[in-house]
C-alpha cells in the first residue's frame, strides 16, 4: 500500500508538471504565431501605400486623402488554426498635431520676463487653440498658454524653466521625483508626466497628437485628412482662440462632400474670410503624407494579440519606426 500511495503521489506530480508544461509550450507556439500573422499584416499595409504612392505618381497633382485604399476598412482574414485577423483602415498621423513641433531643434528659447513678451511660434499659437476645442474639459486661453508653455520647457534642450513653464524644479519636489525630458517626445503617453495635464486633458488630447516624427520641421498637417479638432486649431495669425463648431463643422462638409482642390482652395473657404494673417499658417498644412498608424488584431485560441506601428513612408520604401503589441 505504501508503495502504492508514493507512486500515485509521483504520477499526479507528473502529470501536473506535464501539463503545465505543456500550457506554456503552448502559449509561446501561439505567441509567435500571432507575432508572425501581425507582421505579415504589417507587410500588406506597407504593399498598400507603396502601391498608392505609385497611383499618386501619375497624378499630376498628388495627394492623400480618406478617398485612397489605405484609409478604407480592411476586410477580416481567416487564419488556417480557426482564428481571425482584423485591421483598423490606417490613420494618417499627419491628420494630427505633432507634439514635438512645438519645440523648434537647436533653438534657444527665450528666458526671464522676455519669454512672455515673445509670441509664440505658428505651432505654438495652434497648440494653444486645439487645446480649447475640448468640450470637456474645458479650457480657457490663459490656461492653454500655461499649458503650451509647460510642454515647451519638456521639450528644449536645458533646465531653465519659463514663465508659466515647468522643469526639474517642479518635477523633482513630486514623488516619485523625475526629471524633464529635455528633449523629443517618443510617445504621446509622456504627456501624463508633464506639468498642468490632468488625466481629463491627457484623454482628451491623445486622440488628436502624435510624437512622429520626432524632427517635426517638415510634417505639415495634411489638411484632406486631420480630424475636425485640428482644422479648428487653424486660424488666423493674431487669434489664439479656434474656429467656431459652425466654421468647422462647414470645412468638413466640404471636405467629405466636393473635397478640396487643393491648399489654395482650403484656405479660400468661407472659414477663413476676413481672418488676418493667414499667410504664415498657411505654411503649417499640405496634402502628402509621409506617417501612417498601423492598429490590427489577431485572434488566437481565445486570446487577442494587438499591434500598434508607426510607419514612414519615403522614396517607395516603407519603415517601421516603432512597434508595440499585447495580449488580451
Amino acid at each position: 500500500m505504501l508503495v502504492f500511495a508514493m507512486a500515485a503521489v509521483l504520477v499526479v506530480a507528473m502529470k501536473s508538471n506535464f501539463q503545465r508544461f505543456y500550457q506554456r509550450a503552448s502559449n509561446v507556439l501561439f505567441a509567435e504565431q500571432a507575432h508572425a500573422y501581425l507582421r505579415g499584416a504589417e507587410e500588406l499595409a506597407a504593399l498598400v501605400l507603396i502601391q498608392d504612392d505609385d497611383s499618386d505618381a501619375q497624378l499630376p497633382d498628388p495627394r492623400d486623402d480618406q478617398t485612397e485604399i489605405w484609409a478604407q476598412q480592411p476586410q477580416p482574414f481567416p487564419l488556417d488554426q480557426g482564428g481571425m485577423m482584423t485591421a483598423l483602415p490606417l490613420e494618417d498621423l499627419q491628420g494630427r498635431f505633432n507634439l514635438n513641433s512645438l519645440s523648434i531643434p537647436g533653438q534657444t528659447p527665450p528666458r526671464g520676463s522676455e519669454a512672455r513678451l515673445t509670441p509664440f511660434t505658428p505651432a505654438q499659437k495652434q497648440f494653444v487653440r486645439l487645446l480649447q476645442t475640448f468640450e470637456e474639459p474645458q479650457i480657457s486661453e490663459y490656461d492653454a498658454k500655461i499649458i503650451t508653455r509647460s510642454v515647451i520647457d519638456w521639450l528644449d534642450t536645458d533646465s531653465s524653466t519659463s514663465p508659466d513653464g515647468a522643469e526639474d524644479d517642479v518635477y523633482g519636489s513630486r514623488s516619485p521625483a523625475y526629471r524633464a525630458a529635455n528633449g523629443p517626445m517618443a510617445s504621446v503617453s509622456e504627456l501624463r508626466a508633464v506639468a498642468n495635464i490632468t488625466p481629463e486633458i491627457f484623454a482628451a488630447l491623445a486622440p488628436l497628437v502624435t510624437v512622429w516624427p520626432q524632427d517635426p520641421l517638415n510634417f505639415p498637417i495634411n489638411i484632406h485628412t486631420a480630424k475636425p479638432e485640428v482644422l479648428r486649431s487653424l486660424n488666423g495669425e493674431g487669434d489664439l482662440t479656434p474656429l467656431s463648431d459652425t466654421e468647422a463643422e462647414a470645412l468638413v462638409e466640404v471636405r467629405d462632400t466636393v473635397g478640396f482642390q487643393d491648399a489654395e482652395d482650403f484656405w479660400k473657404q468661407p472659414a477663413f474670410s476676413g481672418k488676418e494673417g493667414i499667410g504664415t499658417t498657411k505654411n503649417l498644412v499640405g496634402e502628402r503624407s509621409s506617417h501612417f498608424l498601423l492598429v490590427a488584431t489577431v485572434t488566437l485560441a481565445d486570446k487577442n494579440t494587438h499591434l500598434y506601428s508607426v510607419l514612414k513612408r519615403e522614396n517607395r520604401q516603407v519603415t517601421a519606426l516603432v512597434r508595440a503589441g499585447g495580449s488580451l
